[in-house]
């Protein structure tokens, strides 16, 4: 017994406490837990094996419920002419600090300079004006999974790298009430996947102007809320409206014979989702996964598995269990207690204990993650008590995290009040606002606070602004972000 607190105190003491340095504890979690590792290229990462797993249920999950939204895959290339990402002034305007720019081919200067894709509605905006012709050509509804380049000057693994995974959708539609209607869809494929998927409640709204993407005729927003009380967004679905088509001579004949414009959508999530995740749910000894979203799901621990009949035993639970979950035995040759230890840095859901008495008893020990509950049960129980354990640990981390938010989220109907607030605490807060961008930037500036999102689910708090006391137009969620 001393050994295993010897070995799970030493293994959490190399976790700085979130409440000491959250920053570092996010450090410390996604390199002990060996989900990133570092590289020569500043600001680029590598993702290791247990992290890229992570990725790997996402894209696998999301992309189904791509594909059940209608939506089709493509690849575009990565490389983006110079002149063609010139078409449209906005979005380049918007782009330009971030941009990586290819200048020779081999030894070769190049004639033209070539962008490194940092998004791709100009690629797909040429694909589309050669590929659409008539009404019948439409709507076009693609995504792709690829890696986009970001020249970021402060990075951190996940939130924010230089090159990153993500998806992108784009689509083509023939009317504005098309594109509205499925800008709005992948919004709520989005919300729906973060909440059933990797228990994280949203905050569903639309982006002030200020905060809407370079050339989008309207920007919507995921937001979900960490554990320090800053907000990160999750998720955007842009509606372009048809200017990105008129930049681009993106026409189509009608049913009615004549050309117009067609009208367009993108929408993206990207790797920043695995730091939600860890940001939202771990604790000070690691990550806590919720089990859809996690690699291994149990993981089978041996105790003394040199006796006999222990290493066997735990090898036929793991058997047993591939049918109903994704499961592991760690049978290496360090001490239970680092096995523990380990087993909880990485977040497996469950935990089975079994050693030479619970073979002699029949019985196991599960142990949940997150609460660190544990529990005897019947060996000839094992499936059905860890399938209904899971969906338990699912729900009740979905729970916890809405709870948190809700606890984290604060009303102001005047200055002196959302000072106040963000000056003692951390989290959302709701407040009017009365459309103005100067109010926002004097927020910014005085506070390092910006709109997050204007949720669809209005609320009247006060007649006039938070910040200058006019006549208000809309709630806004506030709050500091990543």
């Amino acid at each position: 017994m001393a050994e295993n607190k010897m070995a799970e105190k030493k293994m959490v003491e190399e976790i700085t406490s979130m409440d000491e340095d959250f920053a570092q504890w996010y450090t410390d979690v996604v390199k002990k837990a060996e989900l990133i590792g570092y590289t020569s290229v500043k600001g680029c990462m590598v993702i290791k094996p247990a992290g890229y797993a992570i990725w790997d249920l996402i894209r696998r999950q999301l992309d189904e419920r791509f594909k059940d939204a209608g939506v089709e895959n493509v690849y575009l290339p990565m490389f983006i002419p110079e002149s063609l990402l010139q078409k449209e002034k906005d979005h380049v305007e918007g782009f330009a600090p971030e941009v990586a720019w290819v200048t020779h081919g081999g030894l070769q200067p190049l004639q033209e300079r070539l962008c490194v894709r940092p998004t791709s509605e100009t690629l797909f905006c040429d694909f589309y004006k050669n590929d659409v012709h008539s009404y019948r050509d439409l709507p076009k509804v693609y995504n792709q999974w690829c890696s986009v380049v970001r020249w970021e000057k402060e990075t951190r693994p996940f939130l924010r790298s230089r090159e990153f995974l993500w998806q992108e959708g784009h689509t083509a539609h023939a009317t504005a009430e098309e594109a509205q209607e499925r800008t709005i869809q992948m919004l709520n494929v989005y919300a729906k996947f973060c909440e059933e998927v990797l228990a994280i409640p949203m905050i569903k709204g639309q982006k002030t102007e200020k905060e809407k993407f370079a050339g989008a005729v309207a920007t919507y927003t995921i937001e979900a809320l960490m554990h320090d009380g800053k907000a990160l967004q999750s998720g955007t679905s842009h509606n372009f409206g048809d200017g990105f088509a008129k930049a681009f001579g993106i026409q189509f004949a009608d049913k009615d014979n004549t050309l117009k414009y067609v009208h367009q959508t993108s929408w993206g999530m990207t790797t920043r989702l695995i730091g939600a995740i860890i940001m939202v749910h771990g604790d000070n000894e690691g990550l806590v996964l919720p089990p859809r979203v996690a690699p291994v799901q149990v993981c089978v621990i041996p105790i003394q598995q040199k006796k006999e009949g222990v290493l066997d035993k735990a090898y036929e639970l793991r058997d047993r269990l591939q049918s109903v979950c994704r499961v592991k035995v760690d049978d290496t040759d360090k001490s239970p207690g680092y096995k523990f230890a380990e087993a909880e840095m990485r977040g497996y859901p469950i935990r089975v204990e079994i050693g030479p008495r619970d073979l002699e008893a029949g019985k196991c020990v599960l142990c949940r993650r997150d609460t660190r509950e544990k529990t005897e049960v019947c060996l000839d129980d094992l499936e059905g008590e860890v399938t209904k354990l899971l969906e338990i640990i699912q729900r009740e981390m979905l729970e916890r995290a809405r709870a948190h938010r809700d606890a984290h989220t604060y009303t102001a109907v005047n200055m002196a009040q959302f000072e106040k607030i963000f000056e003692e605490k951390t989290g959302f807060v709701k407040a009017m606002w009365c459309g103005e961008q100067a109010c926002e930037d004097l927020i910014k500036e005085r506070l390092s606070v910006t709109s997050r999102c204007m949720p669809f689910e209005q609320e009247h708090l006060a007649d006039t602004c938070v910040c200058c006391g006019k006549p208000a137009k809309k709630m806004v969620y506030w709050g500091k972000a990543y």
